[in-house]
């Protein structure tokens, strides 16, 4: 199934969800883990309906899915075929179906606080060090390149953040080469970066905002706050 460009998934107009890095995430709040388990299970039958499911974390409060294709169709301008973990149209289409669940169970979404996190790592020989941080990470070698045409590691699973990597020039001047990227909803992004720079932090690097952001502490430490402008909806 191919995978949606980020102008397909605003149309889909998905209220209750928002695109954070390859996927669509959403939180339902619950009044205890009963409640949870409940919504789950209804969502659950959905997915067996439609033959694909979300990932899925019941918190103190809260429900937490994942929607995310694992062999999405990403095709070049030459027309070279890749199999990518990302958003389809089976994805927008449970997504629908779980906001409809939601509302029968009475439940409330809360679209800002969603958040994802993945490490980058700057180099320049990605392909001779993946392979270590593949053992490392997700302790198999088929974690490097899984659904990405580069050599990003990503544990199928979902118990370790993805690991990108970006490009470093082999014989520059040493620096930070390790971050985190922290996506978050379009909507918190000012705030979530105000508080940062109240609490000390300096903006490094807007040129690219809202999209990045690079945010440092008072070491110098970078990240980068991302937010996925291409999937937002506008009022």
């Amino acid at each position: 199934m191919d995978m949606l460009k980020g102008e397909q998934i605003a149309a889909a107009d998905l209220a209750d969800w928002r695109k954070l890095a390859q996927g669509l995430h959403a939180r339902y709040l619950v009044d205890d883990f009963s409640t949870g388990a409940r919504f789950v299970a209804a969502v659950a039958g959905a997915g067996d309906a439609l033959g694909h499911h979300p990932r899925v974390s019941i918190g103190n409060g809260y429900v937490d899915l994942k929607l995310v294709t694992d062999d999405a169709v990403y095709r070049e301008d030459d027309g070279t075929e890749h199999i990518v973990e990302w958003v389809t149209q089976q994805d927008i289409d449970l997504a629908r179906r779980i906001t409809e669940i939601a509302a029968d169970h009475q439940l409330d979404a809360d679209p800002a606080a969603v958040s994802h996190i993945e490490l980058g790592l700057d180099t320049a020989r990605s392909a001779t060090i993946a392979p270590v941080w593949a053992a490392l990470l997700a302790g198999s070698a088929e974690a490097q390149g899984r659904g990405t045409p580069s050599d990003e590691i990503r544990d199928a699973t979902g118990r370790v953040p993805n690991l990108w990597f970006g490009d470093a020039d082999e014989n520059g001047t040493p620096r930070q080469r390790f971050h985190i990227e922290v996506y978050v909803a379009p909507e918190v992004a000012e705030q979530r970066i105000a508080a940062a720079v109240a609490a000390g932090g300096s903006v490094v690097d807007d040129s690219n905002a809202p999209s990045l952001t690079v945010i440092a502490d008072q070491d110098g430490n970078e990240a980068v706050l991302c937010v996925d402008t291409s999937a937002a909806t506008t009022d």
